[in-house]
């Protein structure tokens, strides 16, 4: 049986809610205006053209993965399947729950603005927990992420597969990075304070026998190569 031995990480593309997000938090605005439940947000017409450009990195010379696994919300399950459209074939594809984006639960839908005005005390026990540790009644934390994505890898990690790919969000990628790769609370704060994981980016792992190595963190070549738009949209507004 092989086991892995390389793990490429998908951010989805653009996304509706990525631009709504975005525009309240740059106008001052205490809420986001989008009606869909997170899992329902589709890609934006940029996402789009963003997903089909991945086709170049999933079908290159490296060779194709595997196996893939996919959130179950439909910006990832629709970055995939453009991706796929005139690229690779990957043959075994599964949607596993545990790949969901966070929850951020009473928090959700507000900018940090909002948070501030409407839940001064999470706020406070934002700053005061730290950004990896603090829950917002009734969502997640990103230790509380960190730990079904434990669960998820020790799954994947035994798959029948050399090269496995990964389509997700963007705190997902980077708490998978720092799972693999080690990285304890203030490591990752620093990385995550300093690198954002862009939209339809590529980050990939390799792992020489020993240990997981971070070879490429959030590769966007494919989208310049093919002159569709790089998009920044850092992750959650609580931040």
């Amino acid at each position: 049986m092989v086991t892995l031995q390389e793990l490429w990480l998908v951010r989805h593309g653009e996304s509706v809610g990525n631009i709504a997000a975005t525009g309240a938090e740059t106008a001052g605005a205490e809420a986001i205006e989008l009606t869909l439940r997170d899992a329902d947000v589709p890609l934006s017409e940029t996402g789009v053209e963003q997903a089909r450009a991945l086709a170049v990195p999933l079908a290159g010379v490296d060779g194709v993965p595997e196996i893939a696994w996919l959130s179950p919300y439909l910006r990832a399950q629709q970055t995939f399947s453009l991706s796929m459209e005139s690229g690779a074939v990957i043959g075994r594809v599964l949607t596993d729950e545990r790949l969901r984006d966070r929850e951020l639960g009473i928090l959700d839908l507000l900018t940090w603005r909002g948070v501030a005005a409407r839940h001064p005390e999470e706020a406070k026990r934002r700053a005061r927990l730290g950004k990896y540790y603090h829950r917002p009644p009734g969502g997640e934390s990103w230790a509380d992420v960190a730990l079904r994505l434990r669960s998820f890898l020790r799954d994947a990690l035994d798959a029948d597969a050399r090269r496995g790919l990964i389509v997700a969000h963007d705190a997902v990628v980077m708490l998978l990075i720092s799972l693999l790769t080690g990285m304890d609370e203030p490591r990752l704060m620093r990385f995550a304070a300093a690198n954002t994981v862009l939209n339809a980016s590529v980050t990939r792992l390799r792992h020489d026998g020993a240990q997981w190595e971070l070879v490429d963190f959030s590769d966007v070549r494919h989208l310049e190569q093919l002159g569709a738009e790089v998009t920044v949209h850092p992750g959650s507004p609580d931040a």
